[in-house]
């Protein structure tokens, strides 16, 4: 079987989350795509079995080429069986409301595009410190001190659950072979 692994990332973290992503399906004995929404341009690799698509939220959006690319291909995605991996900092809050909130991201997403993935699995992201300019740099040390989440910002700081990743490809792969 083959699957898309169709990914947008900003700082980084999606694409690494996409990369795992192909790498246990392979290990699994599946083919995995990988392609780089966040590049725009046409869909141009045929039509795979199954799609999994990863993407980030900062501010409340998904970036506008993953929208775009969900929007163009969402007849193709229904038709297949496919997921999301939504990739946000806050479903790792201390607080219940923030992890709520965080759960329901992918709602808007899926209401304007008409999307229905078969799972949904939210992964916490990094704090990519490296990547941030001074002001997001302060931003992000303020807001990471408020959750109690790393703010030494010499390094990053890297929340995704890997094992759970796993186990989420496990549970597609089987409901796709079912």
């Amino acid at each position: 079987m083959i699957i898309l692994v169709g990914y947008a990332t900003v700082e980084g973290q999606s694409r690494k989350i996409a990369e795992a992503l192909a790498a246990d399906i392979e290990a699994g004995g599946d083919r995995a795509l990988m392609f780089d929404v966040g590049l725009g341009g046409e869909f141009a690799l045929g039509r795979p079995d199954a799609a999994i698509l990863c993407a980030p939220i900062h501010a409340a959006r998904y970036p506008a080429s993953f929208v775009a690319f969900v929007r163009q291909e969402a007849a193709w995605l229904n038709s297949v069986p496919s997921a999301f991996v939504s990739v946000t900092l806050l479903i790792r809050s201390e607080l219940e409301e923030e992890r709520q909130e965080a759960r329901h991201f992918p709602d808007a997403l899926l209401a304007e595009t008409g999307w229905k993935p078969a799972l949904v699995h939210h992964a916490a992201g990094a704090l990519r410190y490296s990547e941030y300019d001074f002001f997001k740099r302060w931003m992000m040390k303020r807001m990471a001190a408020q959750e109690k989440a790393p703010t030494d910002s010499r390094r990053d700081h890297e929340f995704t659950d890997w094992e759970t990743l796993r186990r989420f490809v496990e549970d597609f792969r089987a409901a796709v072979r079912a």
